[in-house]
């Protein structure tokens, strides 16, 4: 049975905050399990790797034994949730809503246990207040204390508009909390303002306020702004396994750690030790491998992040081979040679101590894999692609 602390330790993994760690810890003396809600508005048809960040914390929770609220925002999508937006967005449609509903629904088992996973709609109860109600719901909070909200103060005091339906978004938010009766509450640090209404809603209400569990937004394709399907670097979940494959290839080796911390499910000792070895010499290009066969193998199979690897290989080497790529003839002996008096003798250098330099900076490959062995002996009876650079390349027969 997991204790307290060692429940603790994997809580924490990931998290930006926790607000009040000691409230946390009270609910986990309690004994039973515990409704840990994430709220979702569907604005767009299809989850993506950004997602994924807090369904991981969830499944975590689940694996503890607590049971899961996830909670589609069709009522509250909508009007549009305005947080880190510098203008008002248009509400959708509800067709659009029910229809991305619909697909959140079916994708979000692909991370959560079906059996400890509760999903349910805030249209459920939002459609039961009257104007009355809502306007019972609008008294409790301040137009000043709205305006405390950093996205709300920025465009009041550059003069953007702000609709009066935004200011019924945070507020309609936390009294999902309120319904649902939630012991926790996960969401992105964009969405503290909305988070902390559910505790001071549910304080209103007479029930134990939430804890508050926000974790860091994942960056997405670009390395620099949030993954996003509206900025358009962004993983589906649902997309095909080379396509995945082939998008986490194309991430910076900085932005490759933040993943590997965000939404791998290595340890941390082993993503430490992956670092280190970088550090040593290993190709960064390897760990990128190792993470997108993992991705892909989440979503569709252990097999499927395999095969993926491989056509990312085959296809990555079949597009680099320039077609009149020379073929050369090496005498290397009995004794074999040195990969630096090789790259001379074929002409790829000038001098053995440039190629060494080269080998130094990492711009020698053979058969695709990065060498910076300047001592690397190379044996009679092969056949190797050698690049040098991102332009020099020669097929090698060894002899």
């Amino acid at each position: 049975m997991t204790t307290i602390d060692e429940a603790l330790s994997i809580i924490r993994r990931g998290t930006e905050e926790i607000l009040i760690e000691a409230e946390l810890v009270e609910k986990l003396k309690l004994g039973r399990p515990l409704r840990v809600k994430l709220g979702c508005d569907p604005t767009a048809p299809d989850l993506h790797l950004g997602h994924t960040v807090v369904l991981n914390k969830l499944r975590q929770f689940q694996d503890l034994g607590h049971q899961v609220q996830f909670l589609i925002g069709d009522f509250t999508g909508m009007i549009g949730d305005p947080s880190g937006k510098n203008e008002t967005r248009p509400p959708l449609t509800r067709e659009q809503v029910e229809a991305n509903a619909e697909t959140y629904r079916k994708q979000v088992f692909k991370i959560l246990d079906p059996a400890k996973t509760e999903i349910c709609f805030n249209a459920t109860w939002m459609n039961k207040l009257s104007p009355a109600d809502m306007i019972r719901l609008a008294s409790t909070y301040t137009v000043a204390r709205m305006l405390e909200r950093d996205d709300f103060h920025k465009r009041y005091t550059s003069g953007q508009p702000i609709a009066i339906h935004e200011f019924l978004y945070p507020l309609l938010q936390g009294y999902d909390s309120v319904e649902l009766k939630a012991d926790i509450e996960l969401g992105g640090t964009d969405q503290k303002f909305n988070l902390l209404m559910g505790r001071e809603l549910q304080k209103h209400f007479s029930q134990s306020p939430q804890v508050v569990i926000m974790l860091p937004l994942l960056p997405g394709l670009d390395g620099v702004k949030k993954m996003s399907k509206s900025l358009n670097n962004y993983i589906g979940i649902d997309e095909p396994a080379d396509q995945i494959f082939g998008k986490v290839m194309s991430i910076s080796d900085e932005t490759m750690w933040l993943w590997y911390e965000l939404i791998s499910f290595r340890s941390l000792s082993d993503i430490h030790k992956l670092r280190e070895e970088v550090n040593q010499g290993m190709n960064p290009r390897d760990v990128k491998f190792l993470l997108g066969e993992e991705i892909v193998s989440r979503f569709h199979g252990e097999a499927a992040g395999k095969q993926a690897r491989e056509n990312f290989v085959a296809q990555f080497q079949k597009g680099q081979l320039p077609d009149d790529m020379p073929e050369l003839t090496v005498m290397v002996g009995d004794a074999g040679m040195s990969i630096a008096n090789v790259m001379k003798s074929a002409s790829l250098t000038e001098s053995t101590s440039e190629a060494v330099r080269l080998l130094q900076q990492g711009a020698v490959r053979l058969d695709g894999e990065r060498v910076m062995d300047r001592n690397l002996l190379l044996t009679k009876n092969k056949t190797i692609i050698f690049q040098v650079g991102k332009r020099r390349f020669a097929k090698i027969t060894l002899k």
